[in-house]
Formats: C-alpha cells, structure tokens, sequence
C-alpha cells in the first residue's frame, strides 16, 4: 500500500461529508401553520360554534363555543375549490353557512419540507340569518398569521 492512500481516503471521507452536510440543511421555516384570519366587525356579544362537514358527511368541529369573539383563526382545506363554513350562535340561535371559494398553490421550499399549500381566495358568500356581509380583505394566504384575511359583519341585534 503506498503511503498516499490513506491521507487521499480520509481526505475524500471529509470532503463528501461536508459536501453532504450542505445539501441537507434542513431550511423549513418555523412557523408553518397556515390559517385564515376572520376578523368580525365589532365584538359578538354571543357564543359562536363554527364547524364544517367532512367529506364523509359527519360535523367537525372548528371552533367551539367562543364568547365575545372579535377574531377567529381557522384552518383552510387543502385540495378543495370550496370550503364551506356553518356558523352557529347560541343566545340568537341562528346559523349561517359561508362558502369560501378559493384556489390552492402548491409551495415547496425543500425536499426535507414537503410540499404546503397556500391558497388565494377567489370568492365569498353566506346565508343572512346572522351575518350580514362578508369581505375579502387580503386575498393571499401563507404562513404570515399577522392580518386578517376576511372580514365579518353580523347584523345589528339588541
């Protein structure tokens, strides 16, 4: 064995690691949920239930009795054109459905990551038992959780 082989074998073991160890770095970000923002016009002086049915037919549940709610985050489907919303009150004891049509974007960022989607809505329309009007007010929907996307007005009740 000549006496360059093993210098050369350890200098090659030491350059694939480290040639390695930069194409794995794992850059996922941190905050990876995402979420759509409903921020109501003033605060219901109710108890909101919000839930959604699963593709099986049977309820589950959103949000679950909130009271004097001003903001709601709530999760967005991935792979369907239409999320539909029931929202339920107690003390007025009405409810309302909320369509929310929208297209889904596939965002990858690394293979370690997998893929996410976000989404851009497309559209909204509701019943009007409780609710009076729901607006789209920033349309994208990412991993930033820091502003509302849609906004609700309910009707005036005593």
């Amino acid at each position: 064995m000549h006496w360059w082989v093993l210098p050369m074998a350890v200098l090659t073991a030491v350059l694939t690691s480290v040639v390695m160890g930069a194409c794995s770095s794992i850059e996922c970000p941190v905050q990876n949920t995402i979420a759509t923002i409903y921020e109501l016009n003033d605060t219901l002086k109710d108890t909101l239930t919000v839930w959604t049915k699963r593709k099986d037919g049977k309820d589950t549940v959103l949000l679950n009795k909130q009271i004097n709610a001003t903001q709601l985050t709530l999760p967005i489907s991935q792979q369907r054109d239409v999320d539909t919303l029931i929202f339920g009150t107690t003390r007025l004891a009405v409810t309302d459905t909320v369509w929310l049509m929208k297209m889904d974007l596939p965002h990858f960022e690394s293979v370690d990551c997998g893929t996410a989607f976000f989404h851009l809505l497309t559209g909204v329309k509701s019943t009007h038992s409780g609710i009076d009007s729901v607006v789209i007010i920033k349309p994208y929907i990412d991993y930033d959780l820091s502003y509302a996307h849609l906004r609700i007005y309910f009707k005036a009740r005593d």
